[in-house]
């Protein structure tokens, strides 16, 4: 057992890391002011790697584990919180299609995603089907060499400004064995984009909903075989859930950092407020917190990557601690800096606010107590725990 990174994640931490410091930290205030989608940076990213982390090297990848992955966007989190977990979603579409698609779907699409050329959505997500992913209604109806697609997603990250949709419609009224996986360029006719979403958060990153209206798109394009979707899904969530919760640590260690900093500057009562005892006992349970969860994330990582029975689990578990601790972390950094904390002079707000969605999204945090439970309460599997 050994916890310390090794030389090569120790590379790709200090190559994240610069790019964070040299290409999101000194804009993620402005383009979250702006509501700026930072597409040029995203495709800097993409050069080195970053849009296709754990994607299949044959497919332009960089066949990298998912503890390899957490690392990176962690880094990336810390200069830009919202940018980065935009990255972690292209990562799980460019993973999906070039892991089940055909190889002529990876051919035509593989490098342009991996190499951040082209950006991707992920459309799971309807008006009333969010947390019960399975009752999804967009269909896609089988019509010679290819599929009308009929339906809305909503909450779409990147949506309108992005170049491939990775979208989940029904092919058979079978439940979730009647879901399948679809390639759907952005600009297709049939395709339209609603207004951009204001947003408490993720600010530099557009959400819209998306309308299809008799789609065609070709049978080649579907990912996978008929009713594989659900399953892919489920799968890109237990890496989903990993790799948002990376961007949760990443906003905490910057707040941690910020809060650190401040103690030693503010002056209160003719001295430093670091010599303060109820602050210090705050930044002490900040970071004990930020050090457990990041250890529970990456040994979630290493479940997923050694295909344990039980890394769904593990990722719930993950994902639920991380998130609901990197939020803490970032609020607590707000009262240590008082009325400073909340104002847009300090970055400190910005962290929360693009941290709070992180409890929402991958799967709500309720319901990833639910899988956590479901996995407790069967028969024989309190090991689980050990």
């Amino acid at each position: 057992m050994d916890f310390n990174l090794n030389e090569d994640q120790i590379a790709y931490q200090d190559a994240a890391r610069a790019f964070a410091a040299k290409e999101l930290m000194p804009h993620a205030a402005e383009w979250d002011q702006q509501q700026f989608f930072p597409v040029d940076v995203i495709r800097k990213a993409g050069e080195l790697g970053f849009c296709g982390i754990y994607s299949p090297e044959t497919a332009g990848g960089m066949g990298l584990s998912r503890l390899d992955a957490h690392v990176i966007f962690e880094e990336l989190a810390y200069g830009c919180t919202a940018t980065a977990a935009y990255i972690t979603i292209h990562n799980m579409c460019t993973w999906m299609v070039t892991t089940f698609g055909s190889e002529q779907l990876i051919a035509e699409w593989g490098a342009a995603l991996t190499s951040g050329e082209k950006l991707a959505s992920y459309c799971l997500t309807e008006p009333n089907a969010g947390s019960d992913a399975a009752s999804l209604k967009t269909t896609a109806k089988l019509d010679g060499d290819h599929y009308v697609v009929n339906g809305a997603k909503c909450f779409i990250s990147g949506a309108g400004s992005t170049d491939a949709l990775v979208v989940m419609a029904r092919t058979a009224d079978t439940g979730p064995k009647g879901i399948s996986c679809f390639l759907i360029p952005g600009d297709l006719p049939g395709i339209s984009y609603g207004r951009k979403e204001e947003k408490m958060g993720w600010n530099c990153q557009p959400t819209r909903t998306i309308t299809f209206e008799n789609v065609k798109v070709p049978t080649g394009n579907r990912v996978g075989d008929e009713g594989q979707g659900f399953v892919f899904a489920m799968k890109g969530l237990d890496g989903g859930r990993i790799n948002i919760a990376s961007c949760s640590l990443g906003a905490a260690q910057a707040s941690l950092d910020a809060s650190q900093r401040y103690m030693h500057e503010r002056q209160q009562f003719g001295k430093s407020i670091a010599n303060f005892q109820a602050l210090q006992f705050k930044l002490a349970d900040m970071a004990t917190e930020l050090v457990a969860a990041r250890q529970m994330v990456r040994l979630a990582a290493f479940k997923l990557d050694s295909k344990e029975s039980d890394a769904t689990t593990f990722c719930a578990m993950a994902k639920r601690f991380a998130t609901d601790a990197g939020f803490n972390i970032c609020n607590e950094a707000i009262q240590i800096h008082g009325g400073y904390g909340y104002i847009r002079e300090y970055p400190i707000e910005r962290y929360m606010r693009d941290a709070r969605v992180h409890q929402i999204l991958e799967g709500t945090n309720e319901v990833m107590k639910h899988i956590i439970a479901r996995r407790v309460l069967m028969e024989g599997a309190t090991e689980v725990i050990r």
